[in-house]
């Protein structure tokens, strides 16, 4: 999670940044805002030029794939996206993926593209990790798209519970601070060491230690996914970055 280009909580400074004085505010995700989305712009990339739309368009598509994802309704009725949205969706991901699976490789790969000034590799690979629920080596389209759904357009406790999952490296149930450190590192190594403003090299380990304190409450050395929830909404700066977090998604 990140904050404004001063300050950070849990992500590296340099995102750009709104007003961030006064209550915290959860924001409308726009269209403009779900093209910020990194893996958003990589689907919509490669999505083909579509002649006059047919209701049947969709259903037909998911059709013609060897992993066969689950109807346009179900999966409407489990995201925030519209019927709409999860067809071009769909027909890019089926365009990029053939398979209907994504692997670990093409995640690297479209991370590459949007940071290139960086090493996004250990950055894609625990970001992949936490799309790769079934824990299997690939992503189905529906966990893809209900994890962006949850990022984009999930309620706060959603995104925070997301948040953790990916923080919680090994799936144990609790982030260390070597876990936190991990991912920080990871984060200021896909942006690049030529960051405007400037970051100084030991920025991780400062934002980790501000992180633990704040929640790890007991001093046990880890934080529960309930320190993690209850600390994040009753603290505004880190509830503010909430809505910058797709800024790295």
């Amino acid at each position: 999670m990140q904050s404004d280009g001063q300050r950070v909580d849990a992500l590296p400074d340099g995102a750009p940044s709104g007003p961030q004085e006064g209550k915290w505010q959860k924001p409308r995700i726009s269209r403009k805002s779900l093209m910020k989305c990194c893996l958003v712009k990589w689907i919509i990339s490669n999505t083909a030029p579509q002649g006059p739309a047919d209701s049947s368009d969709g259903e037909l598509e998911l059709s013609m794939v060897r992993h066969q994802p689950e109807g346009l309704e179900e999966l409407q009725a489990q995201t925030q996206f519209t019927r709409k949205e999860l067809q071009s969706l769909y027909r890019g991901f089926k365009n990029e993926c053939p398979s209907g699976l994504v692997d670990e490789e093409t995640f690297k790969t479209i991370y590459s593209q949007f940071f290139p000034q960086g090493d996004a590799t250990t950055y894609a690979h625990f970001l992949f990790n936490a799309f790769d629920v079934d824990r299997n080596g690939s992503i189905r389209f529906e966990d893809f798209v209900i994890g962006l759904s949850v990022l984009l357009r999930g309620s706060v406790t959603e995104k925070l519970r997301w948040a953790f999952n990916l923080y919680d490296i090994n799936k144990d149930g609790y982030i260390t601070k070597e876990e936190m450190l991990a991912i920080m590192k990871s984060i200021y190594d896909m942006m690049g060491r030529y960051t405007s403003p400037s970051v100084k090299e030991d920025a991780p380990f400062e934002h980790v230690e501000k992180f633990f304190q704040k929640m790890d409450r007991n001093r046990d050395g880890v934080v529960t996914i309930e320190e993690f929830i209850e600390t994040c909404q009753k603290d505004e700066s880190i509830m503010s970055s909430m809505q910058l977090f797709e800024n790295v998604i």
